[in-house]
């Protein structure tokens, strides 16, 4: 089989799909009529071009860039504003159930990590200064930079790693003020549900890129090990830089940690991420806290 290999530094996990059966295609001109295919093709394809590959990235792939507005032209005078509406209430317990009040949530307890020409992201999980990241963001060794929020360095150390779930734990001083997310219930995460996955793609601290839970439960190969493990899919879009960041529902609540992508012979994202369930983060993490890990 094509080896599947990851973006940047460290290397991330390979991915294989589980079999798929032969697909028909609309013959041109012909709509509606299926013409069967060669019934190896699409699998063939799918072997040479299709990866899951970590989203760590390399210091060089970072971008920017600067929009300047020009002098505006004259125009018809503008129509009076709309009057206020009134903002959403907020859910039970405070948390705001809109997506632009999640990502003010998700920003607060968000970093960036960075691990000498490598980075991925990383969010607060305790008042002790504990932060989830992922095993391959760490795993390449060096000293731990966080970024928080506020544009501020801390120093970090790594608590340990779980390589067979691909977790890692971070830790900062507790007096650095990163905000704790809050954790959803496991089996609460629903397909079609609107999620934002919260990271820091090509070096871009604090982005936001929005979605849905594609899929629950699906089949792909995290970390080294080689074992398959239950995954949340989503069309939220993830990049280089996202792995280890918090992948939110519309309650500000993280329900998985953003890891991986699929790929065709390079192409970047093609809208299908992946993310560990947070239920198994969170046992991952526990265990590496309290020295089991």
């Amino acid at each position: 089989m094509t080896d599947l290999k990851g973006l940047g530094e460290p290397r991330g996990p390979g991915f294989v799909s589980p079999d798929l059966d032969s697909w028909g295609a609309p013959r041109p001109g012909v709509p509606g009529e299926v013409v069967k295919r060669d019934p190896a093709r699409w699998p063939r394809l799918l072997l040479a071009g299709l990866a899951v590959v970590a989203v760590s990235a390399t210091s060089g792939a970072i971008a920017g860039g600067v929009v300047a507005d020009d002098e505006a032209a004259p125009g018809p005078t503008p129509s009076p504003p709309a009057p206020a509406t009134t903002a959403p209430p907020a859910a039970q317990g405070g948390v705001p159930n809109d997506l632009v009040g999640a990502a003010a949530t998700a920003l607060a307890g968000v970093v960036q990590v960075r691990v000498g020409n490598s980075g991925g992201s990383g969010f607060a999980v305790d008042d002790q200064g504990h932060i989830i990241t992922n095993n391959h963001v760490v795993e390449g060794g060096g000293s731990v930079t966080v970024v928080g929020p506020d544009g501020r360095r801390l120093p970090a150390e790594v608590v340990g790693r779980d390589p067979g779930s691909d977790i890692a734990v971070l830790r900062v001083d507790p007096s650095s003020g990163l905000r704790p997310l809050a954790l959803a219930q496991p089996g609460t995460t629903r397909v079609g549900e609107p999620v934002l996955a919260v990271g820091s793609p090509l070096g871009l601290s604090g982005t936001v890129t929005a979605g849905i839970v594609s899929a629950l439960d699906r089949q792909v190969r995290l970390g080294n090990t080689g074992a398959r493990r239950n995954a949340i899919q989503t069309d939220a879009s993830i990049n280089p830089g996202n792995s280890g960041g918090p992948l939110v529902n519309a309650r500000g609540e993280v329900v998985g940690v953003n890891t991986a992508i699929a790929t065709l012979e390079g192409s970047g994202n093609i809208g299908i991420g992946f993310a560990i369930p947070i239920e198994q983060a969170q046992q991952a993490a526990q265990r590496i806290i309290s020295g089991g890990g």
